[in-house]
Order: structure tokens, then C-alpha cells, then sequence
């Protein structure tokens, strides 16, 4: 079974930086694409970005373009998100998710979440 890790989030001020890390195990990482989810408290969950182990194709929610990017260090088996200009709306609970080759597939896995909380 595929198994994740987040990692990274904290505190920071609005405009500030974070990266958040996704680290898998016990999985070929060419066979899953990795998404990031957040919630935040009232809302539903939502899909933030993703990257595609089959061809590279990257996904980000028009809410985080331009401030967030995506990447993936085959080698160490982790996905990043790099979230830059943080705004207060940011705030939430951040899951990393295995999902079967393509992020229009279903979500295999789960990881557990990290908080991001974005100061005004």
C-alpha cells in the first residue's frame, strides 16, 4: 500500500512563504499522481493541485495560480508545494492524496494533514 506524509506547514503572515512536503513509501512513484487537498473549518474539501507521475502534468485550483507551485523529487519519493504570497484564505488543513496514475483518477490514499494558518 502506497503511504504518505505530510509535512511543512506553520504560522506565517500574510504575503509570507511555506512549502509543504508529501513524502510516499512502499509505491513506484511513476504509477500515481500526487494531489494536495485543503480544508477549512466550514467548507468542503477541496483539490488545490496535483501532479501526474504518467506524464508530468501538473493542476492547480484557479484560486492558488500564479502563487503555487508543484514539483516532485522522484528520487527522494516526495511531491512539494510551494505556496508563496500567502493570503489569509489559505488557512487550512492541507492533505496530500495518491490517486492511480492521473489526477482525474480516484484517491487511493491519504496522508495525514498538516495546518496552514496565514495571519492577516
Amino acid at each position: 500500500d502506497v503511504q504518505l506524509q505530510a509535512s511543512g506547514g506553520g504560522l506565517v503572515q500574510a504575503g509570507g512563504s511555506l512549502r509543504l512536503s508529501c513524502a510516499a513509501s512502499r509505491f513506484s512513484f511513476d504509477d500515481y499522481a500526487i494531489g494536495w487537498f485543503r480544508q477549512a473549518p466550514g467548507k468542503d474539501r477541496e483539490g488545490v493541485s496535483c501532479i501526474s507521475g504518467s506524464d508530468g502534468s501538473t493542476y492547480y485550483a484557479d484560486s492558488v495560480k500564479g502563487r503555487f507551485t508543484i514539483s516532485s523529487d522522484n528520487v527522494k519519493n516526495t511531491v512539494y508545494l510551494q505556496m508563496n504570497s500567502l493570503k489569509p484564505e489559505d488557512t487550512a488543513v492541507y492533505f496530500c492524496a495518491a490517486k492511480m496514475r492521473d489526477c482525474g483518477q480516484r484517491v487511493l490514499s491519504w496522508g495525514q494533514g498538516t495546518q496552514v494558518t496565514v495571519s492577516s
